[in-house]
């Protein structure tokens, strides 16, 4: 239990180290790239004309919002959800080879994850099959 304590204290002062040593102190004058303006104000465009997309599609704008942040934890939810898959497997096959404990602790994590995804997959149907089929 020493050893977890050493390990996470010498990683966090490892941590505020480079944190310190990286500050950035702004200039009074400092003004944002034309370029990196244009793309910011792009992007909430962009995402605003989206979010209008589900408000008119839905015809509500509770529900727009809903369905709009639910295709987003949809899109988000792979890769999320295949790197906690991938960190479990690794905790069954490759360090519960030793410990069955950590066996069971990976076999725990994928069986969670692969859930979550077929959640985050279904959520967003489901919501449009009863929002779009039953109320109207």
């Amino acid at each position: 239990m020493k050893k977890i304590g050493i390990c996470l204290s010498i990683i966090l002062i490892v941590c505020s180290i480079f944190i310190m040593g990286n500050t950035v102190y702004a200039e009074e004058n400092s003004i944002i790239d034309s370029e990196t303006a244009g793309q910011l104000v792009q992007i909430k465009e962009k995402e605003s004309r989206e979010l209008s997309d589900y408000v008119e599609t839905y015809g509500s704008e509770s529900y727009g919002f809903v369905a709009y942040v639910l295709g987003k934890v949809r899109i988000y939810s792979i890769p999320l959800c295949f790197l906690g898959i991938a960190v479990g497997a690794i905790y069954q096959y490759v360090i519960g080879i030793r410990k069955l404990d950590v066996r069971d602790k990976g076999f725990n994590l994928v069986i969670m994850f692969v859930t979550l995804l077929v959640i985050c997959q279904i959520l967003p149907l489901v919501f449009t099959i009863v929002v779009k089929g039953w109320r109207n």
